[in-house]
């Protein structure tokens, strides 16, 4: 119980020391945001704020797990395999803020090469996942104490939720705390499911019981990381965690699910974060079937809230709700498989 306590209050401090001293240093290197010129009016304000906080993030992160356990994990641990495939899918994102900040191209990476990555590190992870004895092809199915056998189509299907995934975290990074709001009280609910799991498989495989527990400190050091920065990204935000947070909390969350044989889940914890995308390939289609009409005053659905008079503040508060809820509701859906 110890562990599980320092494993959300340890980053939570770590990130309230460390950010501001990192902001000077961002400053001084001009990693300033750039901002989308078709956003809301209103958010031009934020040009030049600090962005790449999302290194701060994945730092106190990955610093934080070996000492919560006392050394580096063994190579086939859930967490440092977690931990890996979170900082690759980072890589992405800070390439992206990268183009960003330093070229100036507030656009970032071109479309197609951040498919080509999001592919590679989506194949690789599922197929990890796919051959490991704990995971395997079959994934859960809530409420129920059913499971289904994806077989071969595992690693294609996995795939496209990771690339889904991790684009839809970063979609929702679109105001001043938002997704690490999300992220946050996300991260309690997947340690829930975790330990919840874990005391579900323990009595079937040697060591389920231990993995399923490292899982739960890598999503508790999530959610204090997240926690902690909010103070400096809630509204009005000293500094965004572009890209390269987003994309390191969006494969963390995916990883999450896919390890736990849970991807269904992603249906109500990650929901908020599945909304964005969809408000916007809704709007897309819509836009293109009618001619120039819109669903939306502006996707993703949050930028409509906004342009609907509710504040940024207001947003996230509701986004947070609505995320305790359905992870509340996750959590009770295990109880029927232990």
């Amino acid at each position: 119980m110890l562990r599980l306590i320092l494993s959300l209050v340890l980053p939570l401090s770590a990130v309230l020391a460390v950010t501001p001293r990192v902001l000077p240093v961002l400053r001084r290197l001009k990693f300033g945001q750039t901002i989308y010129k078709l956003g809301p009016e209103s958010h031009q304000a934020k040009q030049g704020t600090p962005t790449m906080g999302g290194l701060i993030l994945a730092g106190v992160v990955a610093v934080a797990l070996p000492l919560l356990h006392g050394a580096w994990f063994g190579l086939e641990d859930f967490g440092l395999i977690l931990l890996v495939f979170s900082l690759v899918s980072m890589a992405i994102g800070f390439l992206d803020d990268y183009i960003k900040v330093v070229r100036k191209r507030s656009l970032g990476l071109v479309w197609w090469q951040k498919v080509v990555g999001q592919v590679a590190v989506g194949l690789v992870f599922s197929l990890y996942c796919y051959r490991h004895p704990l995971v395997g092809s079959r994934i859960i199915i809530p409420f129920t104490a059913m499971e289904w056998d994806l077989g071969i189509w595992y690693v294609p299907l996995m795939t496209l939720v990771i690339m889904f995934m991790i684009n839809s975290a970063n979609l929702q990074d679109g105001l001043d705390g938002l997704l690490a709001s999300v992220a946050g009280v996300g991260g309690v609910a997947w340690a829930a499911v975790a330990l919840i799991s874990g005391g579900a498989v323990a009595g079937l495989a040697i060591g389920a019981g231990a993995q399923y527990q490292n899982l739960a400190v890598f999503s508790l050091a999530l959610s204090g990381a997240c926690l902690g920065y909010l103070w400096f990204n809630f509204h009005p935000a000293r500094v965004f965690m572009g890209d390269t947070g987003s994309m390191f909390i969006g494969g963390a969350t995916v990883g999450l699910a896919l390890l736990l044989r849970q991807p269904l889940l992603l249906l109500l914890i990650a929901c908020t974060m599945i909304l964005s995308s969809l408000s916007v390939m809704m709007q897309r289609v819509y836009y293109k079937l009618t001619h120039g009409r819109r669903i939306f005053k502006m996707s993703p659905i949050h930028h409509h809230f906004e342009l609907s008079g509710m504040t940024e503040p207001q947003i996230v508060a509701m986004y947070a709700a609505v995320t305790g809820v359905l992870s509340v509701i996750a959590a009770l859906s295990l109880w029927p498989v232990g």
